[in-house]
């Protein structure tokens, strides 16, 4: 009984190698065979390299002009071809396991319990989730973005923030954008509508954030709220897509209502202040140009929610009790807790004071 023996090797050799061998044996040269198949000698150089396949009807020319059958040179094409795609797929999975030290950094686990990214359990399969999901073929490239600059170029401040983090946090804000209609951007509505997003602070989520969201999208705003993620320290961003649309982001870190509405408006103060087409991630960065920008935003956010004449004479009284709180709040139109908030940032009560008057959020996200 004899027994065929296949021999594999996983050294690629191009068709043409074995072609040069064959016109050896023959005494023919390239330019001969060119001029025997009736083809200018150039188009065959490609082939001989292995840079060009030997197609079905290149293999019956040669069939003619050398003797050897059509199927042995597309069988060696086929095997050549698919030899360099099986060399091409372990280097592409030696590039994935170098990229899997990034997997945590850029917040896999949380990213797959939201659904942004499949649950998966091999790191390169990770890695090549998380190249779709920023659109990249490698990891490496992330930092190279514009949007994701700002990130890995803003200083430690003062708790160690990941910039891998914040750069899944925004592209994930920016996914979730671009399934928001909006009308093209008008600042002037904008403007318009902060009177009537300020009321919105009286109102409960369910009831505030579809007319938020109303109002915002139709001055080009597309709203995007997504929870904190780990060592991220952002409570909000804002950054241009496209030409017509502003993305205003804002975690809901700590749950607060008054840090929800105060977020808010910091946001909305950037968009008009400041260039609508910068890239501004909110957090302590430790960039003294960053700094100037937060600190106009947030004085922006401090006197939509609490008008500052109004609130230099609650604060001239000395008399943060529980019942002088909600009366002032109701003489200036805004939730209780907001005032409560403001009270304890510029240290006029402790933390843990005032805390019966403020309120956690519970918003359920997409």
């Amino acid at each position: 009984m004899e027994t065929d023996m296949v021999v594999q090797t996983d050294l690629a050799i191009p068709p043409g190698e074995y072609l040069e061998e064959v016109l050896e044996e023959l005494g023919i040269t390239k330019d001969e065979l060119a001029r025997r198949m009736g083809r200018p000698a150039p188009k065959l150089s490609p082939i001989f390299k292995g840079r060009k396949a030997i197609t079905p009807d290149t293999a019956l020319q040669l069939e003619k002009v050398v003797g050897v059958p059509a199927h042995v040179w597309t069988g060696l094409e086929a095997e050549y071809r698919l030899l360099l795609a099986r060399q091409q797929q372990i280097k592409e999975r030696d590039q994935l396991k170098e990229e899997t030290a990034l997997i945590k950094p850029f917040c896999y686990a949380v990213l797959a319990n939201m659904g942004a990214v499949p649950k998966l359990t091999k790191g390169p399969d990770k890695v090549l989730a998380l190249q779709k999901f920023f659109g990249v073929t490698s990891l490496k490239t992330v930092i190279t973005l514009r949007r994701y600059k700002a990130a890995f170029r803003c200083g430690a401040g003062k708790k160690e923030r990941s910039p891998e983090a914040v750069s899944a946090w925004l592209r994930l804000g920016e996914l979730k954008a671009r399934k928001i209609d909006c009308a093209p951007f008008d600042q002037h509505r904008l403007k318009a509508a902060i009177p009537e997003i300020r009321a919105l602070t009286l109102q409960p989520p369910d009831t505030f954030l579809p007319r938020l969201n109303d109002l915002l999208s139709a001055a080009g705003i597309a709203l995007v709220i997504l929870p904190h993620f780990p060592k991220t320290y952002a409570h909000g961003a804002t950054f241009p897509a496209g030409r017509e649309k502003t993305v205003l982001m804002l975690s809901i870190r700590g749950k607060w209502a008054d840090i929800f509405w105060f977020s808010l408006f910091h946001e909305l103060g950037h968009i008009l202040l400041h260039d609508r087409n910068k890239i501004i991630v909110e957090y302590d960065n430790g960039n003294p140009e960053l700094e100037k920008l937060e600190r106009e935003a947030d004085e922006f956010a401090s006197g939509i929610l609490i008008p500052k004449d109004k609130w230099s004479k609650f604060i001239a009284r000395e008399s943060f009790h529980t019942k002088d709180i909600p009366m002032f709040s109701r003489d200036v139109g805004v939730d209780a807790g907001i005032v409560v908030g403001r009270l304890q940032h510029e240290g006029f009560l402790k933390p843990s004071w005032g805390n019966d008057l403020r309120i956690r959020y519970q918003m359920a996200l997409d």
